[in-house]
């Protein structure tokens, strides 16, 4: 049976079982942890944390029981079409239902049907311990990852971060070294590794389908060192896998993907001095190629960031640090037009603290409005290459003990 006639199948004896009992897809029992018999409203304490922040378990013997005519397939195409930040609330419902998101089926399935969305998992700047938080794509619920176990030295640090399938991937220094930390979302946990063959800081990532890129940076294992080396992850192997070395050695970069290759962009060379140039990575010839003069059109700041870009619609987008405002790209100009301002101050701190990301189909920029004091804002705009002055929404402003200043951030596919 072709995945069509798999899929038809499916929408119709769900739709058969709507007819016979619309009231719910799936019965529930009475049980003792009081959840609602509707798993959209099943409550849990302490703003729906998990993962160890709530001492809420699955049951073996409580009788959740399925409507007879629904079988376990067909439970995973219905669950696969479920909205996945709703996902968590699974994981209390039965052992059944937390070991089908552990095996990771949903998100395969999910891919297959296109029925990917994003998340959006932030590190705020915080006075104690640093908290990583999980944001829907409308920002309608907020949650707390596990505790990432690392050292003192690592949590206090300087980090950055990439999504790679459905792992977030955390770099950063310990005691012992540099690590690697990456966040399992099927499992719900943090394991440590692995590390890349040549760690670095400061560096261009991009995820690119289901594998993620890094090149350049600063070696750290090398007397800091400014690379030229570039390296793959692969969620499936759980590994990193080396790249043709790029034509410019660079730091402070900022990495996209852009036309199925990718990009890096801008930095600081070996003399210090900053770098107008790009460069693309054809994963199909397995070169590299130079783009000369790709930001001269950007301003660039002192003590400024990595430059903030971002692609939507395969058009990229940069938010200039010095002005606040949003640019595209004119690929075959190869420069720069300007789309009016955005409403965060990345101009605060020379684009330190701002995050600016895809968000499927909308730019996303997360920061502060004015003053150092005030909390984030959460804005997102549908980009037009041929507007100015773009609508931008504000559609969530964080939790109020969130600083507006983002140390990382990171927007997952799956």
């Amino acid at each position: 049976m072709s995945k069509e006639e798999k899929f038809s199948s499916s929408r119709k004896n769900v739709d058969d079982v709507r007819c016979s009992n619309p009231s719910k897809l799936i019965r529930y029992s009475e049980n003792p942890l009081g959840f609602n018999k509707n798993l959209s409203e099943i409550a849990v304490s302490n703003e729906g944390e998990i993962g160890g922040s709530s001492n809420v378990v699955p049951q073996d013997d409580v009788d959740y029981t399925y409507v007879p005519s629904l079988s376990d397939e067909l439970v995973l195409h219905i669950l696969a079409r479920f909205p996945r930040s709703e996902y968590w609330k699974l994981s209390f419902v039965n052992k059944w239902f937390l070991s089908l998101l552990k095996s990771g089926e949903l998100y395969k399935l999910r891919k297959e049907y296109r029925a990917t969305e994003p998340s959006v998992f932030i590190l705020p700047l915080a006075t104690g311990d640093p908290q990583w938080w999980s944001l829907d794509q409308k920002f309608r619920s907020c949650r707390k990852l596990p505790v990432l176990p690392s050292d003192s030295c690592f949590a206090a640090g300087d980090k950055e971060s990439l999504c790679a399938g459905t792992h977030l991937l955390v770099s950063g220094k310990e005691i012992d070294g540099v690590v690697i930390w990456r966040y399992e979302l099927a499992m719900n946990r943090w394991y440590k590794g692995p590390s890349m063959n040549n760690p670095r800081c400061l560096f261009a990532s991009a995820s690119g389908g289901d594998v993620a890129y890094v090149a350049g940076g600063i070696g750290l294992r090398n007397n800091m060192e400014i690379l030229n080396t570039a390296e793959l992850y692969n969620p499936e192997t759980k590994s990193w896998e080396p790249l043709p070395r790029m034509q410019k050695r660079r730091k402070l970069c900022a990495g996209c993907y852009l036309d199925n290759k990718f990009y890096v962009i801008g930095g600081q060379g070996v003399d210090g001095g900053d770098l107008t140039c790009g460069e693309c990575f054809d994963a199909e010839k397995n070169t590299w190629e130079l783009i000369p003069d790709m930001i001269k059109d950007v301003p660039i700041p002192a003590s400024r960031s990595p430059p903030l870009v971002a692609v939507v619609n395969n058009e990229l987008y940069t938010l200039e640090a010095s002005s606040n405002k949003l640019k595209v790209y004119m690929k075959k100009s190869n420069c720069w037009k300007e789309l009016g301002t955005v409403p965060v101050r990345a101009d605060h701190s020379r684009g330190w603290g701002v995050a600016f990301k895809t968000l499927g189909n909308e730019l996303l920029v997360i920061g502060g409005t004015s003053t150092a004091g005030q909390r984030m804002i959460i804005c997102t705009c549908s980009p037009d290459p041929e507007v100015k002055d773009l609508n931008w929404r504000n559609v969530g402003a964080g939790r109020n003990r969130m600083s507006h200043f983002i140390l990382n951030c990171s927007v997952m596919i799956a």
